[in-house]
Order: structure tokens, then sequence, then C-alpha cells
């Protein structure tokens, strides 16, 4: 090698580096083609490409339960990485495929501590709405919930007011919802897994305590944050105790755990689905918004809607036969929805 060919070579070391992570059932030349193009009209170099998942049969017709990832490392100046972001954001939309762009930073290989939402996230269903359906509420609490989204109400009285219509119910039909939460595919195999990698692992929910503690028994998750139901004779007296798990509280609780675990926010994971998860979404070191309204999505880092939970394991840049291990839960886990292009 000569000394100009070396010199050369040292300079380049010090160039941007990226991971782009591109996620699917199954990956789609046309769309892999679409992110290669926006990696080169960057001018950014793709380095090394590697297969995270393992390779799918040829024989297998099961869309529904197969997975497939390449993690791209590039190197160089983008334009913009909001730029950048936004161009490989547009082809998610337009194809059935997650492309997600992280710095490749010590951060990047060091995250520490994983937050969820809970309803739509972690289980999928609102649990608001299953008890309004039990209680022939339902078109009443929906009406308060698009009240809210118009912005003619604000969180925490659309939550009191729905709340309220919920009074007198009995804490036996709490039960029988707790006990058959439908858990998102893939989430018990990824708290398993970070937790055998020492991942603390946290529920930030607008949701309520009484079945996010069913989720801590049955998935051994360290720190539970959500609404705490009020109970009189056993029923439901339409009122909650305590703060309100809101927006904000959601991003003050991420910042607290993570002060008291000692960990910096860069080594913070946070998922959730929802506008109320916006704040701790962008506040975390990675913010996954998973299978989540465009706004929100393009508001987060990344955004997941093609694969289960266990999807962000790609995301560490985790291989599957580097992640063995089988949780214990006896609940039962509920596939996501297929995700449509929106051409």
């Amino acid at each position: 090698v000569s000394s100009p060919d070396y010199e050369r070579w040292v300079r380049s070391q010090n160039k941007g580096r990226f991971t782009v992570t591109v996620l699917a059932r199954r990956i789609q030349a046309g769309a892999f083609s679409r992110v290669t193009k926006v990696i080169a009209d960057h001018s950014l170099n793709i380095d090394t490409i590697v297969r995270l998942s393992d390779c799918p049969s040829l024989r297998s017709s099961n869309m529904q339960n197969s997975r497939s990832a390449l993690q791209l490392h590039i190197s160089g100046r983008p334009r913009s990485v909001s730029s950048l972001r936004e161009e490989l954001f547009k082809i998610s939309m337009e194809h059935e495929v997650d492309v997600a762009v992280q710095e490749d930073d010590v951060f990047r290989r060091n995250r520490r501590l994983i937050l969820f939402d809970m309803d739509s996230t972690l289980i999928q269903c609102e649990v608001i709405d299953e008890l309004a359906k039990h209680a022939g509420v339902g078109p009443q609490v929906a009406e308060i919930t698009e009240a809210a989204m118009r912005g003619e109400i604000d969180f925490q009285e659309s939550f009191r007011r729905r709340m309220r219509l919920l009074k007198g119910m009995k804490e036996g039909v709490l039960q029988g919802i707790a006990d058959t939460l439908p858990v998102t595919e893939g989430a018990p195999r990824l708290i398993a897994n970070l937790k055998m990698l020492g991942y603390k692992i946290g529920i930030l929910s607008g949701g309520f305590t009484y079945f996010a503690r069913k989720l801590q028994k049955e998935l051994g998750i360290d720190y539970v944050h959500a609404n705490e139901l009020d109970f009189k004779n056993g029923e439901l007296t339409g009122e909650v105790k305590g703060t309100i798990v809101d927006a904000q509280r959601k991003a003050h609780l991420l910042r607290e755990i993570a002060a008291k675990e000692g960990f910096s926010l860069k080594q913070v994971i946070a998922v959730g689905d929802g506008a109320n998860d916006i704040p701790m979404l962008k506040l975390a070191g990675l913010g996954v918004a998973f299978h989540a309204k465009p706004k929100v999505k393009k508001e987060a880092q990344v955004g997941i809607s093609t694969l289960g939970l266990d999807g962000v394991l790609y995301l560490l840049g985790i291989r599957d036969h580097e992640a063995g291990v089988m949780s214990s839960s006896a609940l039962p886990e509920t596939p996501v929805p297929d995700r449509q292009p929106k051409l």
C-alpha cells in the first residue's frame, strides 16, 4: 500500500457512520433497490450488508410468521441526516417495508433501558374500549375520545369523563379481561432476550396499573407506571387515584427512571403508538413508533409497521440465532395487523 493511499484511508475513517436497518415480512427487490439508491444519492458508501434474520424457507407460504432483516453499515456525510431519514421514510410509506436510520455510535450498541406504552403497543387492544363495551357505553366513550382528538377537550379531562362512564363496573369484569390480554406478537421474545442482556424493562401507560401488573408478573417487567383505578365495595368508583399519566408525565417518568438507574437518555429505548407517546419517543436515545399513525412515525426516530415487537432486536443489531431465549409467559400472543402501503 502506497503512502498516499494509506493516508486517504486514514482520513476516510473520520467520516460519519450510520446503520440502516431494513425490515419486512419479506424484503422485495424493488423496495431494497430504492433504499440503496437514496443512500447513493446522498454520496454515502455501503461498507457492509449483514443479514440479521434467518434465511426464510422458499417452500413456506406463511408470511405472517416470517421475518426479514438486513443491516447496512454506511459511511460518509449525507447532505442532511433529516433529509436522508425523510426520503427513506417515504419508501416505508409506499412499500411494505420499514427502514430505520441510526448513527452508528457507542450508544447504539449500549442501550440499557426499554420503556413501553401498553395499549396497542405491548398488547393488541385499548383496555378502556374493552371496559366500555362490557359497560355498554362504547359509543359514548368513542365520542369523548374523538372530541379529545379534535382538540376540543384535553387528555386529562377526556380521561376523567370516560372513567365516570365506567362507574359501578364490578372488579370481576376487569379480572376476566386481565386474564386474556392479547399480548403483541414478539413481545415475550423481545423482553426475555433483553433481560438476558441486562436491560431494565418498564411500562409507561395512560392505561391502568390493574392490567399492567398482570403483564409485569407474566413478562418480568421492572417498572410499571400507569393510572390507578379506584374501587369501593368491589366496584369502580369512576375515579382514578393520583396523577394521571399523560404525554408529559410519560416523558418525566422516562427521565426519572433513567436517572435512578444511572443511564444516559441515549441509552433509553421508548416504544409507543400514539400521539401521547411522542414526547417520550423524541426524548429517548431510540424512539420506536410501533404500528403507529404516520404523524407519530414521522416524529419518532424509527418506526416498525411490518413486524412484531421483536423487530426491535434487529434495530439493536441482534441476529435471530443470537436471540434464543424463550419466554415462559402463558398469555396468548396476538399477531400484529398487516399493513398496506399508502401509495
